[in-house]
């Protein structure tokens, strides 16, 4: 069981989360959300409450199935995110996942209208994504068949990313913090694979050399924890 302290943790963890979409132009007014695994359940962006007016306690607990836990604890008589059964049922289906972020952001949603997956023509692409973005199809919105959906695509899918059919971006983590780094270079790429398009004919490129890449970025980039017997620096 998640201990109070760590809980409350969560809760401003993902309120200082909150503030990043707007801040990286992933979102518009209230839409956009982030939520967090917690034991026992999730913790959740209120509905129609603007990212400037979010505090700690205002984020909602619910469990696995969408059920406000905390209805009138520290979420008082806010209502959760209308995407709540989406993310419950992307938890409930994929227990690694730690962290989801839903946002309707300009150019991956641009791509999402025309039901065309991003193509991997970036090595930034390759190493953070394994290849290009995947566009499931449309899903109506209020509840599981969104969820399903990007289940159905992610699973045994190297992209954290999914892009909807004339929806918008869903990305996953291990936690909230790595979904919020999957949407902002989601929409990164998606603005690049538009440009170059616009250019011309950009060069895809090779399944060969995107495994490569992917297979450095996720075992090579960035501060190795020191082992047993290391020194430290």
């Amino acid at each position: 069981m998640t201990r109070p302290d760590s809980l409350q943790s969560v809760r401003e963890d993902l309120t200082r989360l909150h503030l990043e979409l707007p801040k990286n132009g992933l979102v518009t007014w209230t839409s956009g959300n982030i939520s967090a695994r917690v034991a026992g359940g999730m913790l959740i962006k209120p509905s129609g409450v603007t990212f400037k007016d979010l505090t700690p306690e205002k984020m909602v607990l619910t469990d696995l199935h969408a059920t406000v836990l905390d209805h009138t604890g520290h979420g008082g008589s806010l209502s959760p995110s209308s995407d709540t059964a989406t993310h419950a049922y992307i938890y409930r289906h994929l227990p690694d996942v730690g962290g989801i972020v839903h946002t309707h952001s300009p150019y991956a949603t641009a791509w999402a209208a025309n039901a065309r997956e991003i193509p991997c023509f970036l090595t930034a692409m390759a190493d953070e994504f394994g290849g290009p973005i995947p566009c499931g199809g449309f899903a109506p919105i209020g509840g599981e068949e969104i969820g399903a959906e990007v289940v159905r695509v992610l699973r045994g899918h190297r992209s954290p990313a999914i892009i909807l059919q004339n929806h918008g971006v869903f990305t996953v983590g291990n936690t909230p913090q790595a979904a919020l780094k999957a949407a902002v270079m989601c929409e990164d790429v998606a603005r690049t694979a538009f440009l170059a398009v616009q250019l011309g004919q950009p060069v895809p490129l090779a399944p060969a050399d995107i495994d490569r890449l992917y297979t450095r970025y996720t075992t090579v980039y960035g501060q190795r924890a020191a082992q047993p017997g290391e020194p430290t620096p």
